[in-house]
């Protein structure tokens, strides 16, 4: 096991965070999750990334705030959204120590990790797998993280310390994208590999049709894409809202381009999706009231414009022929590629599995598929699926206090930014783990610090 210079700089401010208190471990913490591609630790063939070694720091300093443990400790009360998400990792765990032996050989997997057959790259007998554990850590991780999140954001402080971390963090991606492309054009990749360090097989150097294949501070494009899908919708519905203008209009333009650019197919398929859900809320939030005036702009221009562009696509012959091949290169040949026929093998299994395990699922961390809702289904079946769906609504499925109020826009910016990762996630979620992100949105859309009296210095400290 080895500490790495990323992981001593994550010790480093997780120290100065615990001194300087928990709004500021919030944001740096949020910060800290777009370093997908980094290893903090590195344990043979297991990564501790920083957000997770982060985790720590901000637990302690959250929860030394006596007012903030007991937030959190009723966040877990039987029918919140976290008791929903503890019973996923509970039924998670639980499945995926006693499935892969009770059903033992009962189905075809693709394994996620290593099994005790050899790794062909195809499938196996079903049996127990190193992803078992290390899933069931994951989803602790993130069980914990929305829990922390909660309790810090249920304060005004965190509130404010959060959001302003997502936006850190949209800049942040944006940032790494475009020093990732620039690095890539001059031969020097080499000054990111401080982040660049974890046990995973990284894509930095590859190229479709001349393009190179954006992955900023991710192992590869489709992971890229898919974290800069939430950043997107986080920032421009909070530029639909009139909230911090000046940073989140750009950063959610820059973000789209990116998505675009990347090549990923997953960004590409979602992209629109989530244009679609954008477009709805600014519909939802138009009229005459306070902070309507750039939702009602969008929802009025936004067909007209998309009118315009189609038929200039159509009508310029050269526009039109480079557009097609781009998006035939990427999603419409894309099933006939080596690489769509393995992903559509890993959905056909896992949807097997689903049904040779009687619903049950074969167990967390077992089974690799290409959809979220097939990862949930094969892994953790019916039952971890219905843990799930009651989580999800009860985070980010419900409206709470005063539509236009500050903090009311934020939640439905979070609620968004976590929709937009559900969309790429169905477009191509290989795990029941959705990320530390996910539940930092579905965090702080699921609180009302506007309910509680604004602490004051000291107040509720052991």
């Amino acid at each position: 096991m080895s500490l790495e210079p990323i992981g001593v700089f994550t010790i480093v401010a997780g120290v100065c965070c615990l001194l300087l208190g928990y709004p500021a471990a919030a944001m740096v913490f949020v910060v800290m999750t777009v370093f997908g591609a980094a290893a903090a630790i590195v344990a043979g063939a297991a990564n501790i990334q920083p957000a997770h070694l982060f985790l720590l720091f901000f637990a302690v300093a959250t929860l030394s705030w006596r007012k903030n443990a007991m937030t959190a400790m009723q966040a877990l009360r039987p029918g919140q959204p976290a008791f929903w998400l503890a019973c996923l990792v509970v039924y998670g765990a639980a499945s995926g120590f006693f499935s892969p032996r009770l059903l033992a050989g009962a189905t075809q997997i693709i394994p996620v990790g290593t099994s005790e057959y050899p790794a062909t790259g195809g499938t196996v007998p079903l049996g127990p797998v190193s992803s078992n554990l290390t899933q069931a850590i994951y989803l602790v991780a993130d069980l914990i993280c929305f829990v922390i999140i909660v309790s810090a954001a249920s304060t005004r402080r965190g509130f404010a310390a959060i959001t302003t971390g997502l936006v850190a963090y949209a800049f942040a991606n944006v940032l790494f994208a475009l020093l990732d492309i620039a690095t890539d054009a001059t031969g020097t990749q080499a000054i990111m590999q401080f982040m660049r360090n974890a046990q995973y097989a990284l894509h930095d150097s590859e190229t479709i049709a001349g393009m190179k294949r954006i992955i900023g501070s991710w192992p590869e494009a489709s992971s890229f894409a898919g974290a800069t899908l939430g950043a997107f919708g986080f920032t421009a519905t909070m530029w639909l809202c009139g909230r911090v203008p000046h940073w989140t209009g750009p950063l959610a333009l820059a973000s789209l381009v990116l998505i675009f650019l990347s090549t990923s197919s997953t960004g590409l398929v979602a992209a629109p999706l989530c244009l679609v859900l954008l477009y709805l809320t600014a519909l939802a939030r138009s009229g005459v009231g306070g902070g309507s005036l750039r939702s009602s702009a969008v929802a009025f221009i936004a067909p007209q414009i998309l009118a315009v562009a189609i038929l200039v696509v159509l009508l310029n012959d050269d526009i039109y022929r480079t557009l097609y091949d781009y998006v035939d290169l990427l999603i419409l040949s894309k099933s006939g590629t080596a690489s769509g026929v393995e992903r559509a093998s890993w959905n056909a299994y896992g949807l097997q599995n689903f049904v040779d395990s009687w619903g049950l699922g074969v167990g967390l961390g077992t089974a690799r598929t290409s959809s979220f809702p097939l990862a949930l289904l094969s892994n953790v079946g019916i039952p971890g699926a219905v843990f799930f769906a009651l989580f999800a609504f009860g985070a980010i499925g419900r409206r709470r206090g005063t539509d236009r109020s500050v903090p009311s826009d934020i939640r439905l910016s979070a609620r968004n930014g976590s929709l937009c990762l559900l969309v790429g996630a169905l477009v191509s979620g290989a795990l029941v783990d959705l990320g530390l992100l996910f539940f930092v949105f579905a965090g702080l859309a699921s609180v009302e610090p506007e309910r509680h009296e604004p602490m004051l210095a000291g107040d509720g400290r052991r």
